[in-house]
């Protein structure tokens, strides 16, 4: 491994020379269930940390989304829960702009005990599957955009979410207007510190919007040619929409379905490809669509059902899919159509570009644009033709063959034969032992539901 103590050190002294007033650092990782976790040093620890790494047990990417370890594949309690060594990603020490504390953060890749990157830290899973599409001479460009909501901090009876109260009318937020300006205007000061702490931490965002529900907003994230930091990007993104709604004494959640009868959050991710020489090779010139997207799509729709359980991690992921609310709930492609599951948005043909519409906000983006990288290499290398384009509503009821509940999109996982060649033999085994597990404990507890139907019964 290439000794990088020089740029390490260099890095940190030239960030604390712009920002001296620091008091701690931060250092950060994205698990399994794209939760975030690590430790905060002092800045006296700063140097030592960039040039040396910290410890971490390399089980921390098999806690479910809770925090609890279930031991998946022996990794954590039987196998004495071994440290590796975190190391900081250069590029990403920045400052937390809506800390109280004057803090720094940074991003932390594993390697272990050989000096070989950790191959189930989710990171280290999609600079895998990049490679493979490297190996074709293809870069892929890569945005996301994601859906949030804004709650009140005071929850209601059951501990239910309800929508916060704008600053603008000084009324709760209600009903559903989509793209309304005055809901933008409402929270303008909000979404005005989210722009600019992610512009302090080098996160390229873009347009904001109102989405389909009280206190729902959109923010898209600028195209980038590097699909790790794009990755990154996302990651931390949740981090600063979060940290900055609890600056404006609000909470803000990446769940995919907070409300029952409320729109679900996603997180579309839109990808083109750019060849040695630049050229994006989905663009089909006059014509809407050239072969390699058309077979990168046929892959993507034949792994989809496979790819669910990244795509829909958990057991709320599964309720924000329904008939006829612009959710995909077919295997379905076409252009310029929001009920399909791969979209691709018109425009100038060299930026052709897939739209992945199935994932939810709640998703580790990772690992879904690592399903994501999968499907299109799987489908180019195969040559997989995905059949005719979809006009019309494509999500009239739910495709069969794709697995609606969370034991099912397991199930379809763990029979992949393609996803481990991509993604390691045994991580899609590792994945569902942990989500598995987390299922089991989220069946085990009594809702107030079960009190209700069962207790008249006896």
């Amino acid at each position: 491994m290439p000794d990088s103590s020089a740029n390490s050190s260099s890095e940190s002294a030239a960030f604390l020379e712009r920002y001296p007033e620091t008091e701690a650092v931060d250092v950060l990782l994205a698990d399994l269930s794209g939760v975030i976790r690590g430790k905060r040093y002092p800045v006296e620890d700063l140097e030592k940390v960039m040039q040396d790494g910290v410890a971490f047990p390399a089980s921390v990417f098999m806690l479910d989304t809770m925090g609890h370890s279930h031991d998946p594949g022996g990794k954590g309690f039987s196998d004495g829960d071994p440290d590796c060594t975190a190391h900081p990603l250069p590029g990403s020490l920045v400052p937390v702009p809506w800390s109280n504390t004057p803090l720094a953060q940074l991003l932390l890749t594993f390697r272990n005990a050989e000096g070989d990157p950790l191959y189930f830290e989710p990171r280290n899973i999609l600079a895998r599957v990049l490679e493979r599409i490297r190996e074709l001479d293809l870069t892929p460009v890569v945005a996301f955009e994601l859906e949030f909501y804004l709650l009140d901090r005071e929850r209601l009876e059951g501990n239910a979410p309800q929508p916060p109260i704008s600053p603008l009318t000084g009324l709760r937020e209600s009903g559903t207007q989509v793209y309304g300006m005055e809901q933008v205007d409402g929270f303008s000061g909000l979404l005005r510190d989210i722009s600019r702490a992610c512009e302090a931490q080098n996160i390229p965002t873009g347009a904001m919007s109102a989405e389909y529900a009280p206190g729902q907003f959109e923010i898209n994230l600028r195209h980038v040619d590097d699909a790790l930091k794009a990755a990154d990007d996302c990651v931390l993104f949740k981090r600063a929409v979060k940290g900055v709604a609890r600056r404006h004494g609000h909470k803000a959640t990446f769940m995919a379905k907070p409300y029952p009868e409320e729109a679900g959050s996603g997180m579309h991710m839109h990808v083109s490809l750019l060849d040695k020489d630049g050229r994006n090779v989905l663009d089909g010139g006059e014509d809407l669509s050239s072969p390699m997207l058309r077979h990168a799509i046929g892959g993507l729709l034949d792994l989809l059902p496979q790819s669910m359980a990244f795509l829909a991690p958990n057991v709320n992921s599964f309720r924000r899919f329904a008939p006829n609310i612009f959710v995909p709930v077919t295997r379905s492609w076409g252009f310029e159509n929001r009920s399909v599951a791969m979209r691709v948005p018109l425009g100038p043909a060299n930026a052709r570009r897939i739209e992945h519409r199935v994932a939810g906000a709640d998703a580790n983006p990772y690992l879904a644009l690592a399903s994501m990288l999968a499907g299109m290499h799987h489908g180019i290398v195969n040559e997989i033709d995905p059949g005719t384009p979809h006009e019309g509503n494509a999500s009239e009821k739910f495709d069969t063959v794709l697995p609606m509940r969370p034991r099912r999109a397991i199930e379809k996982m763990r029979r992949s034969k393609i996803l481990p060649d991509y993604l390691g033999a045994d991580y899609p085994s590792l994945y569902a032992e942990c989500k598995e597990a987390e299922y089991d404990e989220f069946d085990w507890l009594i809702s107030p539901q079960e009190y209700e139907w069962y207790l008249q019964t006896d």
